[in-house]
């Protein structure tokens, strides 16, 4: 039943697109990867230093030392989506860094419900068919330190493509930027997303949509714009390394997540919209992880039209050994609901042991 309303829903969405830019478009490339990032609610964007940057801050691919693949998948909204990630990256020389990734955000086997009625009228259950609505984005990263010690930049280039059975599919291309400074131990990042706009081109089956076009009188009676833009969002993040008897190790991390318009974000004005997010990583001689963390703060309306603040928690476990690191995330996303919590595991090899 679920999975069946979904049909009507995936529609009405493709209707709303036009060729303007959209507060929240291919949001999929928004969720996070990488369970121990995710545990720590995303703020990352200053530390992070292996085969995921491609995903967080580009510039810290320069910080690998070898091959690292990296794997995730997730489970979101009661198993009925599929979140997959895949990374490789690898250095190209002492000053640079290369890597390329592919995210796919899914939602199989829904119920094609639109000839459940023939012509004569009749309900004939053999007329229900399958279909996926599945989200792809592919991006190939590139890094380079800067002759100014301390400095490094990366890009991204990003290819989406979004494909909702054989209704619609579209086709999207965009950059990524960041940038990361370190100095006395302090960690600095900065990230902008889709920093030229990520433009979408939709193609629409005008024989599959007009045989909804009348479902719902009043409503999808034009074939909706083809286009969409995505605007630029921003991420700061400031990160420290705390080393305590050589055997204990706290990593402190701070991020202001941007949006340029107004949101129900913490903070929230026409020109910028922040919303901050904080994390916690415990370690143990580099071997075992315990980590904790808060973002997502929202002003929630309520029934009475008062607000509260929402929030979102996540904790998270991690293990490495010989250059196999497996870690595990418990998030929400965003509701504070138990329904919603969603179990992350992922995994990372550093295809140098294989090598020694």
């Amino acid at each position: 039943m679920k999975k069946s309303v979904i049909l009507l829903l995936l529609f009405s969405n493709i209707v709303t697109y036009s060729q303007s830019v959209r507060k929240y478009s291919n949001e999929f490339m928004n969720i996070g990867v990488d369970a121990a990032a995710l545990g720590m609610s995303n703020a990352v964007v200053a530390w992070t230093n292996d085969v995921n940057s491609g995903y967080w801050n580009p510039a810290g691919l320069v910080q690998l030392k070898d091959h690292q693949v990296s794997f995730m998948h997730a489970n979101y909204f009661a198993n009925i989506a599929q979140y997959d990630y895949l990374a490789y990256a690898s250095p190209i020389d002492n000053r640079s860094a290369w890597g390329i990734s592919l995210i796919r955000f899914g939602v199989d086997d829904i119920l094609n419900t639109t000839e459940l009625i023939d012509s004569q009228g009749n309900i004939d259950y053999n007329r229900i068919s399958l279909f996926s609505a599945a989200d792809y984005g592919f991006t190939f990263s590139y890094a380079r330190k800067l002759p100014v010690p301390g400095f490094q930049y990366g890009v991204n280039a990003k290819v989406i493509r979004r494909i909702i059975g054989k209704f619609a599919n579209s086709w999207g291309f965009g950059f990524d930027a960041g940038v990361q400074f370190e100095k006395n131990n302090w960690h600095f990042g900065l990230l902008v997303r889709d920093i030229t706009t990520t433009y979408n081109v939709w193609n629409i089956d005008e024989k599959e949509y007009k045989k909804i076009a009348n479902a719902i009188p009043g409503e999808n009676q034009d074939l909706p714009e083809s286009t969409e833009i995505t605007a630029p969002k921003a991420q700061l993040g400031i990160a420290k390394k705390f080393i305590i008897r050589s055997d204990y190790s706290i990593l402190a991390a701070a991020n202001m997540n941007m949006q340029f318009n107004k949101t129900n974000d913490l903070i929230s004005t026409n020109l910028v919209s922040i919303d901050p997010a904080l994390g916690l990583e415990f370690g143990y001689t580099d071997l075992v992880f315990v980590r904790a963390g808060v973002g997502n703060f929202q002003k929630v309306q309520q029934l009475d039209y008062t607000e509260k603040i929402g929030f979102q928690p996540n904790i998270g476990l991690g293990f490495k050994y010989k250059g196999i690191q497996i870690d595990y995330a418990l998030t929400d996303l965003g509701n504070q609901s138990a329904a919603l919590y969603s179990n992350v595991f992922s995994i990372k090899v550093d295809l140098g042991m294989f090598r020694n």
